[in-house]
């Protein structure tokens, strides 16, 4: 029966890596479209969001089998709890992907040039912070997930700056209104890709202590 309990908890930690691999390359994906407008690859994300959602639902109905068939303790419940959490931020993060491609799809239609906030940095910090807490999973390193942790304060920064330059340009180009809107709100689904990141980051730290860190608890 022991055999058999690991060998189910390997299948699982390999079905959670493919999901953030997935998630990873959907966050590519919406980060190159941020910069391209590329109505054709937005719509791509959009489309093959339904592949992120149905391995989520199959993720969490593996942890619940075994969690009904095996009764884990000790630190196999943890990671079964952290794998069922950090499955439902990868969707989220997934998400975000979504709503960047469909800010985009709205901004390629307006065509306004002459205002366009650069997304290059914000966008690589939270990519960056998403594969970092992939890493930190795949490694069982606390040091890469409390790394992620500290990064999200420039991420929320960045967005800082994003508010600002794009509400001055609302009260100068009222007629913008609704395209500058879709430009506020990249900044607000990357800042949540970071958000969601460092959620992730503390349930590997979870895993590995047995601690509940939040809220900025990080030195």
């Amino acid at each position: 029966m022991t055999r058999f309990f690991h060998k189910e908890l390997e299948k699982i930690k390999k079905m959670i890596l493919s999901l953030g691999a997935m998630v990873e390359e959907r966050i590519n994906m919406a980060t190159k479209v941020i910069e391209s407008r590329d109505p054709d690859l937005a719509k791509k994300i959009i489309e093959t969001d339904h592949e992120i959602d149905e391995m989520e639902v199959e993720v969490e109905e593996e942890c619940l089998k075994i969690l009904t068939l095996y009764q884990p303790v000790a630190v196999d419940l943890r990671f079964l709890i952290a794998v069922i959490k950090i499955n439902n931020e990868l969707e989220r993060i997934g998400d975000q992907a979504v709503n960047i491609a469909e800010r985009i799809q709205v901004i390629a239609k307006q065509d306004r040039d002459d205002f366009f906030f650069d997304y290059s940095l914000m966008a690589e910090k939270a990519e960056f912070m998403l594969k970092k807490s992939i890493d930190a999973l795949v490694n069982l390193d606390i040091d890469i997930a409390l790394d992620v942790c500290r990064l999200d304060n420039e991420v929320d920064n960045l967005r800082d700056e994003a508010y600002d330059q794009i509400k001055e340009a609302m009260s100068k180009h009222p007629d913008y209104l609704g395209y500058l809107i879709n430009l506020l709100l990249i900044s607000r689904h990357l800042e949540r890709l970071a958000d969601l990141s460092t959620n992730i980051a503390e349930e590997v730290i979870y895993l590995i202590e047995g601690e509940i860190i939040r809220h900025g608890r990080y030195n």
